[in-house]
């Protein structure tokens, strides 16, 4: 059953990193044409629970026709107008965006005011659509998570351990900014202490360059070498998630939250 199972898992693999691959070339094909697209306030939320294998973050899947399709993510969404509370607060204007977005996307109640802001995260300027992302965490609530089979067709509970595998076997996909994010949250064992963890360290800023690596597209953050040049063959300290046949690979060993 090995046997024909395994070239499977690695076909998937290797397809999607050929996507991946691809879609950056169609991005900068697009960036010439086009110009660069304006970055869009949005929010996001990651909604954490203990689970029966550890923590477990709630993942939404996208329909394949909006924005992101087929990715899995957290839920959230564009700012909208009737978000603002009209004192010019940006981050109050995210948290409830994103507790919005957690009740339409997956009908649960989220208090804005229980969020836990961790990371800002601004796409790339080849991106074609820009979403300039507030990050957010949350405990879930009491109630089923339902979803309208619209927007979104497919929900699951995933520990961020097996989230990542997934993703390197070629079953699920996420964007750069999901993928760093389940591995920030991996790194606590329970609900309370991922919120006690993320509200003490200071909030992360990830305004994204890309550079080309030996395998691939490389993302590249404040405290990299490359940073500046957008050159990933600088040496010195690496803030970066590079893209590999085998996987993505993640360094941040140049940044300091004292930076």
């Amino acid at each position: 059953m090995s046997d024909t199972t395994e070239p499977d898992a690695d076909s998937r693999k290797r397809a999607a990193y050929q996507r991946e691959v691809l879609q950056f070339d169609e991005w900068r094909e697009q960036l010439q044409r086009n110009g660069e697209a304006p970055a869009i306030p949005a929010a996001t939320v990651v909604v954490l629970r203990d689970g029966p294998g550890g923590l477990e973050s709630l993942m939404l899947r996208k329909n394949s026709r909006l924005a992101f399709g087929g990715m899995w993510v957290f839920p959230g969404g564009r700012i909208d107008d009737d978000d603002h509370d009209g004192t010019g607060d940006l981050i109050a204007a995210a948290r409830n965006a994103a507790a919005r977005e957690a009740g339409e996307e997956a009908a649960i109640v989220l208090d804005p005011a229980d969020l836990v802001h961790f990371s800002y995260w601004i796409p790339p300027p080849l991106a074609p659509k820009r979403f300039a992302t507030w990050f957010f965490a949350a405990e879930a609530p009491d109630e089923e998570v339902s979803i309208d089979d619209g927007e979104i067709v497919r929900h699951e509970w995933m520990t961020p351990a097996e989230a990542l595998h997934r993703r390197d076997a070629g079953e699920i996909e996420l964007i750069a900014p999901t993928w760093v994010t389940l591995r920030t949250v991996g790194q606590f064992s329970s609900v309370a202490g991922a919120l006690e963890g993320l509200g003490r360290r200071r909030s992360r800023r990830y305004e994204t360059r890309i550079g080309q690596g030996e395998h691939g597209p490389v993302s590249l953050w404040h405290g990299d070498a490359g940073y500046e040049t957008g050159d990933p063959k600088v040496p010195g300290p690496r803030h970066r998630l590079e893209i590999t046949p085998d996987g993505y690979l993640f360094d941040e060993s140049g940044y300091s939250d004292t930076d």
